[in-house]
């Protein structure tokens, strides 16, 4: 009897196992009918995303419902948050997450996400990511916290910074975290020039730099 139920569970398993190959091939089907048709209309879609870069403010959201409680998972780690304590330390919580849990992707097509969107799937480029980490620090109770943008020619870098007790504090996603005296002597690591678009923004302003 024993064996005989042995050999009945191994159906079972090998049927649920090949259900899940089927279900999995058409998921794969399916995802790939999905692409046809974003490709196929990928001009309207990415008209339709178009925005200049003094628009990107509107995409900082720290007061969304999603950002608030994800802010409120990194003040856990705290016995009792304290912001003039406890933020820098709240802030390298919230940059490890957004480095390594955030997966970096780039999408066939020019498509926004907002930050709760990208909580949502776990996944954005580079500007997503720093939006991102720009909503969630200001929402750790930070205002200064801005994403700053540096292009010169194809190149384009992009980080975080904020200022902090008297500190400026520079958040690289593609590398790490660095203290300055002054916003001046976190500018001077960063190559502008005449050739240089440069600008920064947060939810409130957008400064064109050069």
């Amino acid at each position: 009897m024993e064996s005989e139920q042995n050999s009945k569970n191994n159906e079972e398993s090998l049927e649920s196992l090949n259900q899940l190959k089927i279900n999995l091939s058409e998921q794969t089907k399916i995802n790939q009918v999905y692409v046809s048709i974003i490709l196929r209309y990928k001009d309207y879609i990415e008209e339709k995303e178009r925005i200049s870069v003094a628009e990107l403010p509107r995409f900082v959201i720290p007061k969304n419902t999603r950002i608030q409680q994800k802010v409120e998972e990194f003040k856990s780690n705290f016995e009792n948050y304290v912001y003039e304590k406890d933020f820098y330390y709240a802030s390298l919580i919230a940059y490890d997450f957004v480095k390594n849990k955030i997966s970096e992707i780039n999408l066939p097509i020019e498509f926004w996400f907002y930050p709760n969107e990208i909580l949502e799937f776990l996944i954005g480029d580079i500007i997503d990511k720093n939006i991102l980490l720009c909503s969630l620090l200001i929402a750790l109770g930070n205002p200064s916290a801005k994403v700053f943008t540096v292009i010169n020619n194809s190149k384009q870098d992009i980080f975080t910074y904020y200022e902090f007790n008297g500190r400026v504090y520079k958040m690289d996603i593609k590398d790490e975290v660095l203290s300055f005296e002054s916003k001046e002597k976190m500018l001077q690591t960063v190559l502008i020039n005449n050739e240089t678009t440069a600008y920064e923004f947060n939810n409130h302003v957008y400064n064109d730099i050069n």
